[in-house]
């Protein structure tokens, strides 16, 4: 069976931060993943979020069945993800983030306050998250985000 354009997918997953805990050197690396991620996802007509709080990863990506499986195949091989599992895959008639080449919930003293309930309510531990769950959170949280950041 062949992929077409119109086909449209959601992937959900979650990782673990192989980054590091100094904060400098993670900053600058989820800013390179960040610019990477929106470069990259753009020319490929890739939409989504991506989390990062308490030493993992969150993330959706919305688009081209190809297009999709392809980003998530980078992802695997990116030594600074660790533990990559796959939560959700599965067709979708609409996009979510159709806004956001990547959305992105960071992890800073602001986003602590607004998005460490996630922590708090899961461990983040994600493996307790749902694919539904992860994405309809990081969805209602790039909105807040965006609201509060016009």
């Amino acid at each position: 069976m062949t992929s077409h354009s119109t086909d449209l997918f959601r992937l959900v997953y979650y990782s673990r931060n192989r980054i590091g805990s100094d904060t400098t050197d993670a900053q600058a690396a989820i800013e390179g993943i960040l610019a990477a991620s929106r470069r990259n996802n753009t020319a490929s007509g890739v939409s989504g979020a991506l989390l990062f709080n308490a030493g993992c990863f969150g993330q959706v990506l919305e688009g081209n069945r190809q297009a999709v499986e392809n980003t998530f195949e980078r992802i695997q091989r990116d030594p600074r993800h660790g533990d990559v599992s796959l939560l959700d895959f599965s067709p979708l008639d609409t996009r979510g983030f159709d806004r956001w080449s990547m959305a992105f919930i960071g992890e800073d003293p602001s986003g602590n306050d607004l998005y460490g309930h996630l922590a708090r309510d899961s461990g983040f531990d994600p493996s307790r998250m749902s694919g539904d769950h992860l994405y309809e959170a990081l969805k209602r949280l790039a909105h807040e985000e965006e609201c509060s950041h016009p």
